[in-house]
């Protein structure tokens, strides 16, 4: 009797303790619901892990990346993702809150969250608020990803993005040469007067001043590859838009957008490969790349000699369009930036920049991409990528999708732009926080002086060959004067003659060139002029009597301060006409650009080599030094073979300068500010060039002694400063 009581009562005791659990059980259950419902609130969504006693669970941050709360981060060896299924329990974990690649069913909930995983209706967020924990968890993703970048390698992945990108640096090089040789043709060709002429030589480097700081900025904040895309597609239409526009405004807009197009490239290029080496490959392979540019150089150089002189190679369309040779040339030097963005849509973006904006899986994929494609190719495939965690920096607020689908289209994207504009702004302002500023400060400084110098050089030196080879044209002037001729007919070349109160009666000029021929104070009475081309010829004070021109190109602004009696213009020939009396000079103009492009290619290859041996502020410095001293010299050059010699050796002594400051650029600023940084850099750096060119061709013919002083005082200045900024040698990538 007892026993029954007790087994009874036993029962009665158990059904009531698995009442109480079904109980406890439910309300976890609905709170566990309730839970989700304040976190869609509250800007978070949770997952929980599979056993029902975890109190613990990883929160999905606003990017979708995962974290994982202390209690039970290091108890749950178990816990795999789908991502790295398959790998054995002994492989490599990284140390860093994420564990594995999140699940591809993980992400936002209800479609209740925006990209960013912030809500519909938000407002801007104080971007100080995350600072502090951004900084950590940056220095924390720069360790890991530099071991990471180890166990993938250096090898096929890295050169296929090498030549990829030298390609979009190829097309930078082009497009400063550009303007420079068509400038000649094209003066003649669009009537230029000497101001227009002087803003079409500085438009371009106007637009790229404001490319680099737009792209610049960008590239940190919508990824590098987009951005590179983006203004490298700019470049290329408007390159190919301005070899076909007539009018000299048109010409000068389509440039200008060119150069703000191709203005992206030097900051977004040497950022987004710096992302793919590892510390120990850097400097080098940095150094490699800048080979590139030296190659835009000579491509522009080489087509510019086989294509402009050939003045055949014209078509025209009566006589309202012409597209003459060096509008050739010009569609042709777009051909690098069509092809670097044919090669740039099959890379990847950065891993980096995934990463640095908390897109985990993103960036895994990218660094597994890299590593399978050197081990595949150094006869590894059966090598598995091992990481499995990867720290990810926690993202700025974004502003997504303003007012939900009720709101306008148009005031949606006026929001995501004014919210994109705030973040690149204050991601410029960041440069010059009291951690930044000492450094901004000085590399602007350094960048100032080095193209100041650089480009005003640059510039003079071919103003200089020409004007030394004016001087020597002049002094083989003929000079006739008081002649008088009658009844006879020219049908031959006048080249570099002056003619002075000369008297011409019944004279025929027919089918001929007149080549830097002036008439002064001449009278041409019952004259025939037919099929003239004519450059440089000018007729001063001159008296026309009865004389015919017919299908000439004699216009009335040759004809200075003259007088027409009785006199006609038949089928003249419309526009302006391109100048045939520069031929060789024109050679020699190309030819000292292509030697000295291809003089840089010794001092490319021996900073590669010494970069990361004997660090980038002693081959900053150092280069800097011998290029000021170098240019002391050119205080002897009296003849074109001296200053051509001159030209060369200042190039490869300074190029070593550029691809330290280069690499200095991108190892001094953290990931996120990186192109920020770097675009402002290089928008001052064409400022500095404008200002050079301006000043230094402005003494040209007139003195040797200023613009050398000038650019050797710079010089000085820029090795001086590049000595107190901190050596990058060494350190892993911020």
């Amino acid at each position: 009797m007892d026993d029954g009581y007790r087994d009874r009562t036993a029962f009665i005791r158990g059904a009531k303790d698995i009442a109480k659990e079904v109980k406890r059980q439910a309300a976890k259950k609905v709170g566990r619901g309730m839970d989700r419902m304040t976190d869609e609130y509250s800007k978070r969504s949770y997952t929980r892990f599979e056993e029902d006693d975890d109190d613990d669970y990883p929160v999905q941050s606003q990017d979708g990346g995962y974290y994982r709360s202390d209690s039970r981060a290091n108890d749950d060896e178990g816990a795999h993702s789908d991502s790295t299924e398959g790998h054995d329990e002994d492989d490599e974990i990284y140390e860093g809150e994420y564990q594995g690649i999140p699940r591809a069913d993980s992400g936002k909930e209800d479609g209740q969250l925006g990209g960013s995983g912030v809500p519909a209706g938000a407002q801007f967020r104080d971007f100080g608020e995350t600072a502090g924990e951004r900084r950590k968890d940056q220095e924390e993703l720069a360790q890991q990803y530099e071991t990471i970048l180890q166990e993938c390698g250096h090898g096929r992945f890295q050169w296929t993005l090498y030549f990829v990108l030298g390609l979009a640096l190829m097309a930078d090089g082009v497009e400063v040469f550009v303007v420079g040789f068509v400038l000649p043709s094209a003066e003649k060709d669009m009537c230029l007067s000497e101001p227009n002429k002087g803003m079409l030589g500085l438009i371009v480097y106007l637009g790229m001043m404001v490319g680099a700081f737009l792209w610049g900025g960008l590239a940190d904040r919508i990824g590098r590859r987009q951005c590179l895309l983006i203004s490298l597609s700019i470049n290329s239409v408007f390159a190919f838009f301005s070899s076909f526009v007539q009018g000299y405004s048109t010409f000068l807009f389509c440039r200008l957008l060119s150069g703000v197009g191709i203005g992206g490239s030097i900051p977004i290029v040497f950022s987004y490969y710096s992302e793919f080496l590892a510390q120990e490959k850097r400097g080098e392979h940095l150094s490699w790349l800048c080979m590139f540019w030296m190659i835009g150089g000579i491509y522009a150089s080489a087509m510019a000699w086989a294509i402009i002189p050939h003045y055949g190679w014209s078509f025209q369309m009566g006589s309202a369009y012409q597209f003459h040779s060096w509008r050739v040339f010009v569609l042709v030097c777009a051909f690098p930036s069509v092809a670097a963005i044919a090669a740039l849509t099959t890379m990847p973006e950065s891993p980096r920049f995934f990463l640095e904006n908390g897109k985990h899986d993103e960036g895994w994929m990218v660094l597994k991409q890299v590593h399978d494609t050197n081990m595949r190719a150094k006869g590894y495939p059966e090598r598995v990528f091992s990481v499995t965690a990867i720290k990810t920096v926690k993202p700025m607020d974004e502003l997504v999708d303003m007012g939900g689908d009720a709101a306008v289209w148009h005031k949606r994207w006026k929001m995501k732009l004014l919210s994109l504009f705030q973040q690149v702004w204050s991601n410029f302002q960041a440069c010059f926080a009291p951690e930044y500023r000492r450094t901004t400060l000085m590399m602007m400084a350094v960048w100032f002086t080095m193209s100041f110098s650089y480009y005003g050089l640059t510039v003079w030196f071919p103003d200089m060959i020409k004007y030394l080879q004016k001087q020597d044209y002049a002094s083989r002037t003929k000079v006739f004067t008081k002649e008088r001729v009658e009844h006879v007919t020219f049908n031959f070349t006048l080249e570099n003659q002056i003619h002075r109160n000369g008297r011409y009666f019944n004279d025929k000029f027919i089918n001929m060139k007149m080549k830097s021929m002036v008439f002064e104070n001449s009278a041409f009475e019952e004259c025939y002029f037919e099929d003239i081309t004519s450059s440089n010829t000018f007729f001063k004070n001159c008296t026309f009597i009865s004389t015919l021109f017919y299908n000439t190109d004699l216009f009335k602004y040759r004809l200075i301060n003259s007088r027409l009696i009785n006199s006609t213009f038949l089928h003249n020939k419309e526009g302006c006409i391109l100048d045939f009396s520069d031929d060789n000079n024109a050679y020699m103009i190309y030819f000292v650009s292509f030697l000295g492009t291809l003089a840089v290619l010794p001092g490319n290859i021996v900073s590669a080599l010494l970069m990361d041996k004997i660090g980038r502020l002693r081959m900053l410095a150092g280069s800097s030094v011998m290029s000021c001293i170098s240019c002391f010299f050119l205080s002897f050059g009296n003849s074109e073979s001296a200053m051509i010699a001159l030209l060369c050796l200042f190039g490869g002594i300074s190029i070593a300068s550029w691809n330290a400051l280069d690499v200095l650029t991108v190892e001094l600023y953290p990931s996120d500010k990186r192109t920020t940084a770097f675009g402002f850099l290089n928008a001052l750096c064409k400022l500095a060039a404008v200002l050079g060119i301006s000043i230094f061709t402005s003494f040209v013919g007139i003195t040797k002694a200023v613009p050398i002083l000038f650019a050797s005082g710079a010089l000085a200045a820029g090795s001086f400063l590049a000595l107190k900024l901190p050596e990058t040698r060494g350190q892993v990538l911020q």
